[in-house]
């Protein structure tokens, strides 16, 4: 078993799922890391759930290293995607959703993520 530091850990990009909760779930935003069990934080907005999710992961990550226990590696179901799509949207799409994102406080790219979340989550709880 190789040992990493804690920084790789740390920089690793885990993926991570965020899904709308019900009034009757107490409202806002729940971010989860299925790599990662157990591991999840809530918010009111995109920004702050991301926010949390991050600090989240970090204190699980450390509290695991801390221990001794494995962390996990991120993982990756097909070498083939890269991350990243290249998308053509109508002018005016583009413009909605930009001035959404930054009402938000985010870039466009977060925001965007965070609406494909939404929909590819729609009918698969967490």
């Amino acid at each position: 078993m190789v040992i990493k530091k804690l920084e790789y850990y740390f920089d690793a990009k885990y993926p991570y799922k965020i899904e709308v909760l019900s009034e009757e779930e107490g409202g806002g935003l729940l971010i989860t890391y299925p790599d990662l069990p157990g591991c999840m934080s809530d918010g009111d907005t995109l920004e702050e759930v991301l926010q949390m999710g991050e600090d989240a992961r970090k204190a699980w990550i450390e509290t695991k290293f801390e221990k001794g226990e494995e962390i996990p590696e991120p993982f990756s179901a097909d070498e083939h995607y890269s991350g990243r799509i290249t998308l053509r949207t109508p002018k005016s799409l583009h413009r909605l959703l930009a001035e959404k994102a930054q009402k938000e406080g985010i870039s466009l790219n977060q925001y965007l993520i965070y609406l494909l979340s939404l929909e590819a989550n729609k009918d698969h709880k967490i």
